[in-house]
């Protein structure tokens, strides 16, 4: 009983999405213009729209009569009354001068080795200066531990893309977040 049941759900759920996809074909649109197009549909993206468009009567020009046309390719000139670009040129120079003084940011470092071994330390500096060496090293030591970081990165992307050029170098290599020095 329970098994006729469930086929005749399976059926007549089959028949409602048959009927539901049968009658979800492409609608034609009926437009006041069919004579002009010849009757035939268009689709949505070619139809003209421009007649939706709200039209602007421009102002006719100061020196200009009514009478004559006005050109509508021509801008008249603006002359502006108050002048700030001095006063911005100085809160530039301002903002400049204290972004000089700024030494040190928010960034990443890739720590490259941490360890207790310092020939271990050394070398593996070696090894990444000579594959990165426009990269600045930063080799700590709190006793009992070495720790050798890597370069200063303002983004973690660019911190990952020199971490892939050492993967091999230092298979457990990390980014970690520190405070970088600013150039």
């Amino acid at each position: 009983m329970k098994k006729s049941y469930t086929s005749l759900l399976y059926i007549l759920g089959i028949f409602l999405l048959i009927s539901a996809c049968a009658s979800s074909g492409t609608p034609t649109a009926s437009r006041s213009d069919d004579s002009k197009s010849g009757g035939t549909a268009k689709s949505p993206k070619s139809e003209d729209l421009s007649i939706y468009r709200p039209k602007f009567n421009l102002p006719a020009s100061r020196g200009a009569s009514s009478n004559a046309p006005t050109n509508t390719t021509s801008a008249s000139s603006i002359t502006p009354t108050r002048h700030i670009n001095d006063k911005v040129a100085v809160l530039l120079d301002t903002v400049a001068s204290m972004n000089k003084s700024i030494r040190y940011a928010q960034g990443y470092r890739i720590l490259a080795y941490s360890g207790t071994e310092r020939k271990a330390a050394m070398d593996m500096r070696k090894a990444i200066i000579a594959r990165m060496p426009e990269e600045r090293d930063y080799l700590q030591y709190k006793q009992p531990t070495f720790r050798l970081k890597i370069g200063d990165y303002f983004t973690r992307v660019e911190a990952q893309q020199a971490l892939l050029q050492i993967k091999n170098i230092t298979p457990n290599a990390m980014i970690v977040a520190d405070q970088i020095n600013v150039k």
